[in-house]
């Protein structure tokens, strides 16, 4: 069984380490930070069984000052409680509509053409409901540490066009969701930002 706890730790070694890298003033310090960032990878292979030569190349070398990566997601909701999914073709299983942070593209750009792109829906991009740190909830373990941002979104179009990068689009209700594509978002945190919608709660949670 993965040790969540000790996963998030080998990430802070290899962030250090890759940090290190970049302001080392002296061989000596190179060559230091060069050996932990080593043992972060010898660590991550050990408790993954994935060979350290691709940790490498799926996981390679900061250039610049590591930061976490954003996640982001759209939600949906009728007026009925149906909140609307796409099925993920890289798993087969549902999430809510968007993905990575786009460079040059402001969140709510990115929820827009999140949900043009793998639904047809446009949408009107209404408030944030909360950005969630990945490590605070039961997540598979993922090397990348991540922040997730859910966001509020309204309909102002009707007909769904499924996009080519999901299998299916659909509308669900919350004591009903199809199996959850646990990477990209889990049953309590749709839970969580519909209970506080229906308490009429659009404060932006935060981990």
């Amino acid at each position: 069984m993965m040790n969540y706890e000790l996963l998030e730790e080998i990430k802070k070694i290899k962030s250090i380490a890759e940090i290190g890298l970049q302001y080392a003033s002296s061989g000596y310090e190179t060559e230091r930070y060069t050996e932990l960032q080593h043992i972060s990878y010898t660590l991550l292979s050990k408790i993954s069984d994935v060979p350290i030569e691709r940790l490498k190349v799926s996981l390679p070398t900061a250039t610049d000052y590591p930061t976490a990566k954003v996640d982001i997601r759209g939600l949906l909701l009728t007026e009925d409680n149906k909140v609307l999914l796409v099925r993920e073709s890289a798993d087969g299983k549902w999430s809510l509509p968007g993905g990575w942070a786009d460079v040059g593209l402001t969140p709510k750009e990115v929820v827009t053409k999140e949900f043009k792109e793998e639904t047809g829906l446009d949408v009107e991009v209404k408030s944030l409901l909360a950005v969630f740190d990945k490590k605070m909830h039961p997540h598979p373990p993922q090397a990348f540490y991540v922040y997730k941002m859910v966001f509020l979104c309204k309909a102002v179009s009707s007909e769904i066009v499924k996009g080519f990068d999901v299998l299916d689009v659909g509308y669900f209700s919350i004591a009903d969701l199809p199996e959850l594509s646990e990477n990209r978002i889990l049953r309590s945190q749709i839970e969580f930002v519909v209970d506080r919608i229906q308490r009429g709660d659009q404060t932006a949670h935060f981990d």
